[in-house]
């Protein structure tokens, strides 16, 4: 195994990232040998006193007779009150002690591609697969696959013509193996999209050795500028949305977007085109810009959002949340900007972003924050995390506190959610430094998670600056490792963005001893593997294995240990890589 994101210390040197340092296993009951690799950042709390890690020796001698913290703040608030047995907790690595974020692959500009706007897909062969907006062989944007280890192998770069220019979105495997992605730009190349670019966009597939098919290219009144991902059907169709297009007659000749379905063989249907319900002044009041992706729900109908209309107070409006049958049939389940406290102010959020499906069949999203600043501040929504019925029944969750100016209004980053293997909510602040204005901004995001009695805690914090770990995280995915797995679209030691692991390290969560057995209890995450291991003393290098490695199903494993008469022990987990 390998320590992830044990490093030594960090520069300031802008776009460098310290390297990891390898170790026999990655565990939690770290020993002595690691000490040597702490910075003078890190700390050991001994009886509540902090002692710097640099200190090793101190450290050394007093493990086996105090009890224990480790990292920035208290894990454990105790060890094992008696001599024979005790439980070390020292993962001291990250922005928190029991996170672990490690760096896989910067992107360099070049053929590798560079600034990946979207998350990450696992193939059925554990590859993961992505695109980059840029870069590539004609910088166009490119499609990939990279191993758990970091190995990254380009497959495709595009040329801006027929085969598509720009892919934003994530990409989707299908079941006859494929990978179907769009790309916002290119195809027909005698349009410019609303964006100025040549092409309305495509849809293409793609093998996991980088033969890439073009499917279908936009002419407008079926769609453009597709900047989502797709969603395979119980039908075997793939269903997705474009931002523009549809009713061309509409919103100066861009139209407000649309719902289609393509079939793995290139046939396009569009279902629904937004603006179909206007009010007297042409305002859509079924939704506009549907750039999200859309999610399959268990009754087999499709949930999604539009960025904005829906509503009458503002041209055109601050958003909805839908659902479409597979033939076409549209019913609004939200329309933001509805619930105000009485002062102006939305309590429902506004602008809302991509739905994520929860075990408890609910869809969970986010919306915007949207602040007017000048000539006076005025707040009309904070943004919010919200989660939503299949009938439209919605409850906000979180708010969370403002964010930064930008020429008289306030946004704040895009937000994107993921749910756990263990039901909490994961989550990322998309956020980019910008420079060269009163409103400049140094923030490069951050993951979060999200408890489901409302509670958020911040995982890591980037620094594109100091640790130079990029900037601007995309939506996370969780591996069949446990894992999760994401890419930032800017910075890093490459400068075009990077590819990252973030590990959550299992904590000690309950050790009881009653009658000579010893219980001891541990988080996890659902798909990692986990060996419990013992040993005599932290001065032995090998350690030995209570039990066999248990693969975690929910959020915690337990094991029974018997300690009738046994020396002093410790206790250790490994996760297996």
């Amino acid at each position: 195994g390998e320590v992830f994101g044990a490093t030594p210390k960090t520069t300031r040197r802008r776009r460098m990232l310290p390297k990891t340092v390898s170790a026999p296993t990655f565990d939690f009951g770290i020993f002595a040998k690691l000490f040597w690799h702490f910075s003078p950042r890190h700390y050991v709390y001994v009886n509540g006193k902090a002692i710097n890690a640099m200190n090793k020796m101190k450290l050394i001698r007093i493990f086996a007779k105090n009890r224990l913290w480790s990292g920035r703040k208290p894990l454990w608030p105790r060890a094992l009150p008696v001599l024979w047995a005790a439980a070390l907790l020292l993962p001291a690595f990250a922005t928190r002690a029991d996170v672990v974020c490690t760096n896989l692959y910067s992107f360099g500009g070049g053929n590798d591609g560079a600034h990946p706007e979207a998350a990450l897909v696992q193939g059925s062969d554990g590859y993961f697969y992505g695109t980059t907006e840029d870069g590539g062989a004609n910088y166009s944007g490119t499609v990939f696959k990279i191993s758990t280890n970091g190995t990254l192998i380009s497959l495709y770069s595009f040329t801006g013509t027929n085969d598509g220019a720009y892919p934003q979105a994530a990409l989707a495997q299908g079941t006859d193996g494929y990978f179907y992605g769009t790309t916002i730009a290119g195809g027909n190349t005698n349009l410019n999209n609303y964006g100025g670019l040549s092409g309305y966009g495509t849809v293409f597939k793609i093998n996991d050795s980088g033969t890439l098919t073009s499917l279908h290219s936009f002419a407008g009144y079926d769609g453009e500028t597709p900047q989502s991902a797709l969603v395979q059907g119980s039908d075997g169709n793939f269903y997705g949305t474009t931002t523009y297009g549809g009713n061309t007659s509409l919103n100066s000749g861009f139209g407000y977007g649309t719902v289609f379905k393509i079939s793995t063989n290139g046939v396009l249907t569009k279902l629904y085109s937004f603006g179909s319900i206007q009010d007297t002044n042409g305002n859509p009041l079924d939704g506009a810009y549907p750039g999200a992706v859309l999610v399959r729900g268990a009754d087999n109908y499709f949930y999604g959002t539009t960025s904005q209309g829906g509503t009458l107070n503002y041209d055109p409006g601050y958003g909805t949340v839908f659902k479409i049958s597979t033939n076409g049939v549209l019913q609004t389940l939200h329309v933001f900007g509805t619930v105000t406290n009485g002062s102006g102010q939305f309590l429902d959020g506004v602008n809302p972003g991509s739905l994520a499906q929860g075990s408890d069949g609910s869809f969970y999203g986010t919306t915007a924050q949207f602040m007017i600043t000048f000539p006076f501040d005025f707040v009309i929504s904070y943004s919010t995390v919200f989660k939503i019925s299949t009938s439209g029944v919605l409850e906000t969750l979180y708010s969370f506190s403002p964010y930064y100016t930008i020429e008289g209004f306030s946004y704040s980053p895009a937000v994107y959610l993921v749910q756990g293997s263990n039901g909490n909510l994961y989550g990322t602040i998309h956020q980019v430094p910008s420079f060269g204005s009163p409103y400049a901004t140094s923030g490069s995001g951050s993951v979060f998670k999200l408890c489901t009695n409302g509670v958020l805690n911040t995982l890591h914090s980037f620094n594109y600056l100091q640790d130079g770990d990029g900037a601007g995280p995309n939506m996370l995915v969780q591996s069949r490792d446990g894992n999760f797995y994401g890419t930032t679209s800017s910075f890093g030691p490459g400068g075009y963005g990077t590819i990252f692991r973030l590990t959550i390290v299992p904590e000690f969560q309950a050790l009881t001893l009653t009658n000579g057995t010893l219980n001891l209890t541990w988080n996890t995450e659902a798909g990692g593997i986990y060996q419990l291991q013992s040993s005599a003393s932290l001065n032995i290098p090998n350690w030995t294995n209570l039990g066999s490695p248990a693969t975690a199903t929910n959020g915690t494993l337990t094991f029974t240990d018997s300690v009738t008469n046994a020396p002093q022990r410790f206790y250790r987990v490994s996760l297996a890589p």
